[in-house]
């Protein structure tokens, strides 16, 4: 029993109890709305959450104590692990409530998965074993090798278009720059894609946009009329949610608006309009604070790693939760159009819930393992100078 406390002991002192407390308070945070919002509808959507974080934070904790090494030595078997998933998409894909994709899986006992996020974890190690192979041989700026970089992304970027889950995708465009980014690719490289991207817009908004996804950043721009009668509809009454809130909101279970469901989506895409109704702009503030806090603490552990591969798999978990946590606030607020983008830890979701939780644990385990290393090398450092002494 001892030996038991001393290696939670152990743990406790190595493992970043800040993040870990961010990250509980995220989920209760989500519960809290979730449970609220959840007298709308018939669908428990609590008991979903409940058991796919507690599920994930087991994952979390395992992944945590697992050397974050191993797992990236093993980079092959998530490249097929994430081309398997994928493959199921296209054969078994369903389309559920709420969304316009066919990007889901049934699974027995009638939960759905989104595989999609948990090719996102793939990504990360996949990627960061790229990054690492590239500059260990000093050649990533070498114009074949950013390509090839350029190629990785564009892979689970495309299977997921086809996928119709434009959003995610663009989420894996995101990651792969901010990676590649810290990693010391040069700039040049980020200016020609943007200047491609810019000559490109014409092509990419008649070609390969459709009217839904044109009339979605096109109501942003039209508050009298496309956003009060069609996709700018859910915006334009997430804006009023927020607004209905004031300085401290209605109070848990009391919002007259969540309780209509007057806002779709509500639980997931738009729980930030949950939050700003009935807990009002100290809500949304605490909410804000909450996940700026996982960020900077997620973003802190890859400067401090000693190792690359620790530092591009930190980085990979900071863009994914800074562009999703960035995007869908945006979103809500209706400076970005409509897209399908979840609020890390705080949307209903399992598979998004999961999947983040997992993330984390891959953090926590950099920044277990990082401070193995340390330990070592100290130790090495006072045996050389208690052997010149």
């Amino acid at each position: 029993m001892s030996k038991f406390s001393g290696t939670v002991a152990d743990y406790i002192k190595r493992t970043d109890i800040i993040l870990w407390l961010f990250t509980v308070a995220a989920v209760v945070y989500s519960l809290l709305l979730i449970s609220s919002m959840q007298r709308s509808g018939d669908y428990n959507f609590f008991k979903t959450q409940l058991i796919a974080v507690i599920i994930g934070f087991l994952f979390a904790v395992v992944i945590s104590v697992a050397d974050y090494r191993y797992l990236i030595r093993k980079w092959y078997f998530f490249a097929g692990l994430a081309a398997v998933l994928a493959a199921l998409v296209f054969f078994f894909g369903i389309q559920v409530a709420g969304t316009d994709d066919t990007a889901w899986l049934r699974l027995p006992g009638g939960f759905t998965v989104q595989p999609s996020e948990f090719i996102k974890i793939c990504f990360i190690i996949t990627f960061s074993k790229h990054l690492y192979c590239l500059k260990e041989k000093e050649i990533i700026n070498n114009p074949f090798c950013v390509l090839s970089l350029a190629l990785h992304a564009l892979i689970p970027v495309i299977v997921i278009h086809f996928q119709g889950d434009d959003g995610t995708a663009l989420i894996f465009v995101l990651m792969f720059l901010i990676m590649s980014f810290t990693a010391g690719v040069q700039l040049r490289y980020f200016a020609i894609l943007g200047a491609m991207i810019l000559v490109g817009v014409p092509v990419i908004w008649n070609f390969f946009m459709n009217d839904e996804h044109r009339n979605r950043i096109l109501a942003l721009f039209d508050i009298d009329g496309n956003a009060m009668t069609n996709y700018g509809w859910q915006q334009y009454q997430g804006k009023v949610s927020i607004a209905s809130g004031q300085l401290t909101g209605s109070g848990l279970y009391n919002g007259s608006r969540v309780e209509s469901s007057i806002v779709p989506e509500q639980e997931n895409d738009f729980i930030f309009t949950v939050a700003g109704e009935e807990l009002g702009f100290i809500g949304c503030v605490l909410l804000l604070l909450i996940l700026f806090g996982i960020i900077i603490k997620v973003i802190l552990n890859a400067y401090k790693s000693n190792d690359l591969q620790g530092r591009y798999i930190c980085c990979g978990v900071f863009a994914m939760i800074c562009s999703q946590t960035v995007i869908n606030i945006g979103m809500v607020l209706g400076f970005f159009p409509v897209i399908g983008i979840t609020l890390p830890l705080l949307s209903s979701g399992g598979s998004s819930a999961l999947s983040t939780l997992i993330c984390i644990g891959l953090v926590q385990s950099v920044r277990n393992h990082n401070l193995d290393d340390m330990d070592t090398a100290s130790v090495r450092r006072g045996s050389q100078s208690r052997i010149k002494i």
